[in-house]
């Protein structure tokens, strides 16, 4: 396996930093950008996690993995209340 060389690239972190960078720039927002403002939270209150739900169930089924992607891209966490619910909208996508 070849590996190039980024020169600007300090090499201290396990993953580029600048590369983590280009992959915000090409985050897909699916109305939600209010959900920005739970980045890093892991716990959140009955009304935000209806602001969730809300988001998810206004979206087609289609788009549930690509939310979910664009979620972990902004390191916003999915309510642990909504995984199961997330879960089944998938399954039924896949089948």
């Amino acid at each position: 396996m070849q590996r190039t060389v980024d020169f600007e690239c300090c090499g201290l972190h396990e993953v580029c930093e600048k590369e983590s960078l280009r992959a915000l720039e090409d985050v897909e927002y699916y109305e939600d950008e209010e959900l920005d403002r739970f980045r890093g939270r892991t716990t959140y209150s009955d009304e935000e996690i209806e602001e969730f739900r809300e988001v998810l169930y206004t979206m087609r089924t289609d788009e549930v993995a690509g939310w979910l992607h664009s979620l972990e891209l902004r390191r916003v966490n999915l309510p642990d209340e909504l995984k199961d619910e997330v879960l089944l909208l998938v399954g039924e996508l896949a089948q």
